[in-house]
């Protein structure tokens, strides 16, 4: 039974370490980490904030906080999985605390803010560098990879003694805004509501600059970037682009569309290429997450999906590319919005995460990598633990060996006081417990076939007619209707869900 065994990992809170630097309440953490310890968790997933660790100048870096920190989960005999978090904490859904990218690079972003990501009208978001400047060397000398590079290096170095104790179990580089690979699309600082079809964020100088070169390698000169595809909180038919039979099935608008998730690939192949010279021999794995963008899903042009850079149709793959990418650094890929459920969502969105999430993991599974994923949103119900259980093992478990499909692993976001009221946290133990196939916690990994072996160097790069191979669709593996270990040990998920959703509008 153990290899039906899922670990579960928890996401510690947003500003554990301050945006001073400091591990405020080292006591109550502890506590908190003892709690998971107690209830079967197998480890805690923690942002490693640029903001924080390099603020005081290029290069100087201090981990004295997280060091602390890690010290901690270590003697909770905890696993981790850190995050490479190079993104602004705030303004994204869920950010509960502030935390810039360093001062010191908003500082030249105020003399040359087409450092950031820009959307049609000029509106910069500072959340993120854009790619446009991943190869130049605007900062201080370096180019932003080589901030990247520099910054994973000295986390290495600082932080071998953890590494060599097997502490750190992952590495998720963060690669764009949330730490997922994807365009700052669908900003709530700029106005974005759900569900919004988001913007195309391409049109700082570097990214102009490229794509008129592509186009005019391409023998168009003349095309320019998209000026019709709306506003953050337009719908796909609103729009000249996204409607019927519009821009977006036309040369140029496939053109673009290609140019602008190709952009997107190459930008994650790049940092992961550099993280992976640095991990080098550790013995963990690195990841990436990709966001679940699943508004707009049901429609022809997957508006939302396009803007986000997921060059996603129904005649068309757009994740299994990265999946492909990913395989070349031995990579897990790593999704959200695993807990919802179609019929939670409000038709005018025409949103399907089930089928979302359904497509994604097939593409990874199809690619022969290892595919994790989390929860959007809070939720504190049997339904959403169900509804995670059943993309685990979406065809329930095997008695005599291995399940026909199972996920590397799962995080729950996050830990707050709200999941430890007892209610929510005696299902959330059940939770645990269904994810480990109703197995005792297992500390040794290999038991359900995780071997984390030293890391092996990048295989060679994918030629872009290789990536563009993996946009052909395939059908996803088929799914089980139902988890065959519901957290209520019956169908009552849902029931749970309703009963729980009608309460708080008392509250």
């Amino acid at each position: 039974m153990l290899a039906n065994y899922v670990p579960i990992f928890v996401m510690l809170p947003l500003g554990v370490v301050t945006i001073d630097n400091v591990l405020e309440d080292k006591d109550t953490l502890v506590k908190q980490l003892q709690k998971l310890k107690e209830a079967g968790v197998d480890g805690v997933m923690v942002d490693v904030w640029w903001g924080i660790i390099e603020s005081k100048g290029p290069k100087q870096y201090d981990w004295s906080a997280y060091r602390s920190m890690f010290q901690a989960v270590q003697e909770c005999g905890l696993k981790l999985q850190a995050i490479m978090s190079f993104h602004q904490c705030g303004g994204n859904i869920g950010d509960i605390v502030t935390i810039p990218i360093p001062q010191w690079v908003l500082d030249i972003g105020e003399l040359n803010p087409d450092i950031f990501y820009t959307n049609l009208k000029g509106n910069r978001n500072r959340e993120y560098l854009t790619l446009g400047v991943d190869n130049l060397p605007l900062f201080n000398g370096r180019t932003a990879v080589e901030i990247y590079r520099d910054y994973l290096k000295s986390f290495r170095e600082n932080m071998s003694d953890f590494l060599e104790s097997g502490l750190i179990i992952d590495i998720e580089v963060g690669l764009g805004p949330a730490g997922e690979l994807r365009y700052p699309s669908y900003p709530e600082t700029q106005g974005w509501a759900f569900p919004g079809i988001g913007e195309f964020q391409c049109y700082d100088k570097y990214l102009k600059a490229e794509f008129k070169e592509a186009a005019t390698n391409a023998g168009h000169p003349e095309w320019d970037l998209p000026d019709n595809a709306g506003e953050y909180n337009d719908t796909p038919e609103s729009t000249e682009f996204f409607k019927s039979k519009g821009t977006y099935l036309t040369e140029k608008g496939k053109f673009f569309l290609t140019w602008y998730s190709n952009k997107l690939l190459s930008h994650g192949d790049l940092i992961l290429d550099e993280a992976n010279k640095i991990f080098l021999g550790c013995k963990l794995k690195l990841a990436a997450k990709v966001s679940g963008i699943h508004w707009w899903y049901k429609t022809d042009s997957h508006a939302a999906e396009l803007t986000a850079g997921y060059y996603n149709l129904k005649d068309r793959d757009g994740y299994r590319p990265i999946a492909r990418m990913l395989s070349r650094h031995h990579a897990i890929l790593n999704f959200t919005c695993l807990e919802m459920r179609n019929s939670e969502q409000s038709a005018d969105a025409k949103s399907a995460p089930q089928d979302l999430v359904q497509q994604v993991l097939s593409g990874g599974w199809r690619e022969n990598i290892e595919v994790a994923g989390e929860n959007a949103l809070a939720r504190y119900d049997s339904a959403a633990y169900d509804q995670i259980l059943l993309n685990a093992r979406p065809n329930g478990i095997n008695r005599d060996g291995q399940p026909k499909v199972r996920m590397y692993g799962v995080t729950y976001l996050r830990l707050v006081d709200e999941l430890l009221q007892k209610t929510n946290f005696d299902i959330f133990k059940t939770f645990v417990k269904k994810m480990h196939a109703d197995q005792d916690y297992c500390q040794d990994s290999k038991k359900y076939n995780h071997h984390l072996g030293p890391l092996e160097r990048s295989k060679p790069k994918f030629s872009t007619e290789d990536l563009l191979e993996a946009t052909k669709p395939v059908e996803p593996f088929p799914w089980d209707e139902e988890t065959d270990m519901s957290v209520t040990g019956g169908g009552g998920g849902l029931l749970s869900y309703l009963i729980s959703k009608i309460l708080s509008l008392f509250k």
